[in-house]
This record gives structure tokens, C-alpha cells and sequence, in this order.
């Protein structure tokens, strides 16, 4: 057990999600050639670590603005990538959305609202505890132009062209409604940063997002997310070697490598 807390680190626990997170997306994208169950298991740990990781990430970054740009930036690429790459192949029934930056953006804009709340009540601030909860309604409000955006499409017969275009557009304002994974990923991420020194608390939350995960989907796997507890448990808080940019490359790259083999071999 000291063995394993010697060598979990950020960077390692990084690099453990990404092998788990590979194997998940070789089930996503090979689904319809009978690629086996256990990969997308063991894959349900991965988006937990890296909320684990981000809430750190966000607590002892030097630069929070640069960081949130970072992740808007990746998430408009992930977007206009994602649009591209699914319109030159075909992947049968499988369709290319996957965006987790768009979700570690929306958790960022939760901690940071979170950050002036609590600032607000000490400093008994009323202009800091609305900017607080204007904050937090933002994510929310935004899914407004994806819904009036669905209203117009139904009621007005345009191209597809331009159909797409609007819906691509739509798609690169952040947002609660189109964050991957949904708003109770969000809230995980959001608890890892709230309750970071309190290892039981994290765990908790992991396990009530993973409950209700099982309650509004038997059927689905996404409930073993909860053995994430595992490798969080061993993190012994230490940043490791870094290799901060590999995660930015490899995350889009073997997405798209995998969709483009999987769409020829359909």
C-alpha cells in the first residue's frame, strides 16, 4: 500500500485514466463489430479521475483565467472536429460527441462561482453573493439558444447545410445541457473541488452520483464509475512529472483515430 502511494501521483493517476480511457472508446467506436462489455466497465472510472484531477488542477493553478481558456479553446476545437470528422466518415450508428472539455469548463465555471459565494458570505457581501448565483445560473442559461434553436428548425424548412451550420454554432456555447456526461457529472466535479480535504466526503459524493447514475439508468454501467474510489484513494497529492500537453493531444487524436479505423472497417 505505501508502494502505491509512493507512485500515484497527478501524473500517473493521469496516465491510468488514459489506458482505461482508450480501451473504453476501442468499445465505443467498435460497438457494432461486438467489441466486449468489459472494456466500457473498466472505462467508467476514467471521467471521475480526471474530475478528481481537474478540481486539484483548479485549486493550486497559478493562472485560473488562462486555464479556463484553455478548456473553452479544446472545447470549440472538439466541436468543430468532431463536426468535421463525422461528415467525412461514417461509423454506421455511432456518431462522434465526445467533448470532456466542454464539461471540465462548465465544472470550472461552477468552482469559480462557488470561490465568490463563499467569499461573498465571509466578507458579508451582497454584490459578491449574486455575482455568485449569476454565476451559476449562466451554464443554465445558456442552453436557451439550443432550445430556441430546436423550435426554429421544426417550424422553419431550411438547408441542411445551414441546419448543421446553426446547430454546429449552437454547439460551441458551453453549456449545462450539452456538457458530456450531463449536469451530474458537473456536480461531481464540482464536490472533488468543495470537499477536497475531506477524503470521506469525496468518496460519499462519488457514491451518491453513481446511485442516482444506476436509478435513472438500470441498464446502463455507468454506476461502477464508483471504483474510481480506488485509485483517488491512493493519489497521494503530489504533481509527478507534469506532462501537461500530452492529455490535450491525446484525448482528440485517438478519438479520431479510432473513428476513422472503426468507419473503414464498417
Amino acid at each position: 500500500m505505501t508502494a502505491l502511494k509512493k507512485v500515484a501521483t497527478a501524473t500517473n493517476l493521469k496516465f491510468l485514466a488514459i489506458i482505461l480511457m482508450f480501451l473504453d472508446h476501442i468499445h465505443e467506436m467498435f460497438l457494432e463489430m461486438g467489441a466486449p462489455i468489459w472494456l466500457n466497465m473498466l472505462g467508467r472510472m476514467v471521467f471521475p479521475i480526471f474530475l478528481f484531477l481537474a478540481a486539484d488542477s483548479f485549486y493550486y493553478t497559478r493562472n485560473r483565467a488562462h486555464y479556463m481558456r484553455r478548456l473553452l479553446y479544446m472545447s470549440w476545437f472538439m466541436v468543430i472536429a468532431n463536426f468535421i470528422i463525422g461528415s467525412l466518415f461514417d461509423n454506421g450508428q455511432i456518431g462522434l460527441a465526445n467533448n470532456a472539455f466542454s464539461t471540465f469548463f462548465v465544472t470550472g465555471i461552477y468552482i469559480c462561482a462557488w470561490d465568490l459565494l463563499v467569499e461573498g458570505v465571509k466578507s458579508k457581501s451582497i454584490k459578491g453573493i449574486f455575482k455568485a448565483l449569476g454565476l451559476c445560473f449562466l451554464p443554465i442559461v445558456l442552453v436557451l439558444p439550443i432550445l430556441f434553436l430546436g423550435n426554429f428548425l421544426t417550424m422553419v424548412n431550411l438547408s441542411p447545410i445551414l441546419s448543421r451550420g446553426l446547430a454546429l454554432t449552437v454547439l460551441l456555447i458551453p453549456n449545462i445541457l450539452t456538457a458530456e456526461g450531463g449536469f451530474l457529472m458537473v456536480l461531481l466535479g464540482l464536490f472533488f473541488y468543495i470537499f477536497r480535504e475531506k477524503f470521506l466526503w469525496k468518496i460519499g459524493s462519488l457514491a451518491i452520483i453513481s446511485l442516482l447514475m444506476y436509478i435513472t439508468d438500470p441498464a446502463s454501467v455507468q454506476w461502477m464509475m464508483i471504483f474510481a474510489a480506488i485509485p483517488i484513494y491512493f493519489y497521494n497529492g503530489e504533481k509527478g512529472r507534469g506532462d501537461k500537453s500530452f492529455f490535450y493531444i491525446f484525448y482528440p487524436a485517438h478519438l479520431y483515430l479510432l473513428y476513422i479505423l472503426a468507419s473503414l472497417l464498417h
